[in-house]
């Protein structure tokens, strides 16, 4: 689904997506944080989590400073993310780098408002900011679930 002639980038879903970002700010007990930024077009992102004991998400919070198709992206996120299996979290973000990267199909099921990003893989530079809300839920994930020993504070600020 790239962008056809007519059709925006930034079109209207998105540009809605993008001034509604439920979750947005900071948990109060986060299990883990991450900030994660797109050096290439400057988009901040930081993101806490929280997991249950069946490895699902309890909860969710970010702060975004992006672009709207960066927002966009943390805007579905946010509102689907929550009671999700981490390892769905994993699948999505390697099914939103191979819809960008490759061409590939966009997420389906719970997650099919992410298909409203498809047109971006026809801008490589708009990439980053698109997955950097999967790149600080993977981070906090590989802290929680791989690394769980490691204090929140001491996770913070990785890039």
């Amino acid at each position: 689904m790239s962008v056809q002639a007519g059709e925006e980038l930034y079109n209207a879903h998105i540009l809605a997506l993008a001034g509604d970002m439920p979750r947005a700010g900071r948990l109060a007990h986060p299990q883990a944080a991450a900030d994660v930024e797109s050096r290439l077009c400057g988009s901040r992102m930081h993101v806490e989590l929280s997991l249950t004991k069946e490895a699902r998400i309890a909860d969710f919070a970010h702060e975004t400073e992006a672009c709207a198709l960066g927002q966009a992206a943390a805007s579905i996120v946010a509102r689907t993310i929550v009671g999700r299996p981490a390892a769905e979290l994993r699948a999505v973000s390697a099914r939103m780098r191979a819809m960008l990267e490759e061409g590939g199909p966009p997420p389906a099921g719970v997650w099919r408002s992410l298909r409203l990003l498809a047109g971006v893989r026809d801008y490589p530079m708009r990439h980053g900011s698109v997955m950097l809300v999967f790149r600080g839920v993977e981070a906090c994930l590989q802290q929680i679930l791989d690394q769980p020993s490691k204090p929140v504070e001491e996770n913070m600020g990785q890039k």
